[in-house]
């Protein structure tokens, strides 16, 4: 036999038996549905809440002015400290306001002894007979002289308290409870004092707590919120001492509570808005005033709302869904519109339903009509009490 052929033959045999024995192995098993996380949407009362911004201001501004003109002699606090209503802040040097303070009761003491003199005087007059022994011109002489002599008491009397109280004004303390800014005037120089315009600044003092918040709403958002809340309140308010929340520039919660405590009058023509002020605590001294700060009104009453994992949330295109797994273990889309995370869940409106059982881990190993292996979890911590908020 030709080599040729010998070697067709062998590969042929090879093949062949290759051949059986791929027909003898069984066939591979089919793949087991995957196993994915399920569990019901959390439901929690949610009261849509619209959102602003505004910046904080002091209940208490005060600008601290002199109101007698002197050297300045002592600064008693320290540039931005705390300072307590009552507080001594500086003093002007007392002594010129002391010396006039000792020239008005001694000036006092002289308008006291004429006028223990005039009455002496009167009264042995009164004594006399009048067109006899004494002339009714001399009489009432001694009459108008006692009287001059109490109005010149009662004109130094008024000098000593105005003295007293110059001498009172040498001493400037803190008229409210506040955060005092830096001085204005250094100890040496000369304060003008007074009532008018060219008084010298000393110094300012901001109050801490509480703070305001001052913010503008729109003209439709005041009607809405009017008509939500007139029914909780008197005519005084309008029905607007509503709660609010507010959070800071980095804070990422509305986490400090206050209330509104005044809205305007008046709309504004120009821009069709209308002034609100809420007051909050401030206990830890953190908001200034001037600061910036983002505030919740809530806008409807509370609501049952379904809330899911962002995990639990895939994306076709413009449109959002979750997949919830039916009787039969088979996945089934259910297309939603997402809200606000609340405690690190979404709110979701839509197809979803409280009972559905959604694929909160494990959604890329899951296709809509397709079989899963479905486990029970969790999708979060029970709701705390109380109505929770969530912002439009």
């Amino acid at each position: 036999m030709k080599p040729a052929i010998l070697a067709l033959m062998i590969v042929l045999a090879a093949a062949l038996a290759a051949c059986a024995q791929g027909q003898s192995q069984p066939r591979a098993a089919a793949p087991s549905p995957p196993a994915v996380t399920v569990a019901k949407p959390v439901g929690k009362m949610l009261a849509d809440q619209d959102e602003y911004v505004g910046r904080f201001v002091a209940v208490e501004s005060v600008e601290v002015r002199a109101r007698v003109s002197g050297y300045l002699d002592i600064i008693h606090f320290r540039d931005g400290q705390i300072v307590r209503k009552g507080d001594l802040l500086f003093t002007i040097d007392r002594r010129p306001f002391e010396i006039a303070l000792a020239q008005a009761q001694a000036a006092l003491e002289q308008a006291r002894a004429n006028l223990a003199f005039a009455e002496r005087d009167l009264a042995r007059a009164e004594g006399l007979g009048i067109g006899t022994v004494i002339t009714q011109q001399s009489f009432d002489q001694r009459t108008q002289a006692k009287r001059s002599a109490q109005a010149s008491v009662a004109a130094q009397e008024a000098a000593v308290r105005q003295a007293a109280l110059d001498l009172g004004f040498t001493e400037l303390r803190a008229p409210v409870t506040g955060r005092v800014g830096d001085r204005r005037v250094s100890v040496g120089n000369l304060v003008t004092g007074g009532t008018a315009g060219t008084t010298t600044l000393l110094a300012t003092i901001e109050s801490i707590d509480p703070i305001r918040f001052e913010f503008t709403l729109d003209e439709a958002s005041y009607v809405r919120y009017a008509r939500l809340y007139q029914d909780s309140a008197d005519a005084a308010d309008r029905g607007l001492a509503m709660p609010v929340k507010l959070k800071l520039i980095d804070e990422s919660a509305f986490s400090h509570e206050g209330h509104i405590d005044f809205v305007d009058n008046a709309v504004d023509r120009g821009f069709g808005t209308v002034r609100a002020r809420a007051v909050v605590a401030n206990r830890g001294g953190i908001f200034m005033p001037g600061m910036f700060a983002r505030v919740q009104v809530a806008a409807t009453p509370p609501k049952v709302a379904l809330l899911v994992p962002d995990a639990a949330i895939g994306a076709e295109q413009a449109r959002k869904f979750v997949l919830v797994v039916d009787e039969e273990n088979v996945a089934r889309p259910r297309y939603i519109k997402l809200g606000p995370v609340v405690e690190g869940l979404r709110v979701v409106t839509g197809d979803l339903k409280p009972d559905d059982n959604v694929i909160v881990n494990g959604l890329v190993k899951a296709r809509a009509g397709a079989k899963v292996t479905p486990q029970r979890a969790s999708t979060a911590a029970p709701a705390a009490a109380g109505v929770q908020t969530s912002a439009n």
